[in-house]
């Protein structure tokens, strides 16, 4: 497994202008609250997954299966 940023750096630079915004937490999201902090409750449950590949909510991070 290995967890890495996006490759489209437009994407990367967009969600992290809005994290920066939003203090930390994930801009795609209303509340902010832990569960909605980045890395948020959702991808880290996704991770836990040894089956999940694929991005995060926002589109920052990916998941591989591949090493």
């Amino acid at each position: 497994m290995k967890i890495i940023e996006n490759p489209d750096k437009e994407i990367v630079k967009t969600v992290r202008e809005g994290l920066k915004a939003k203090g930390g937490y994930c801009p795609c999201r209303l509340g902010r609250d832990e569960d909605n902090k980045c890395m948020c409750k959702e991808f880290r449950e996704q991770i836990k997954d040894p089956k999940f590949e694929g991005f995060c909510h926002c589109l920052l991070y990916y998941k591989s299966l591949e090493d």
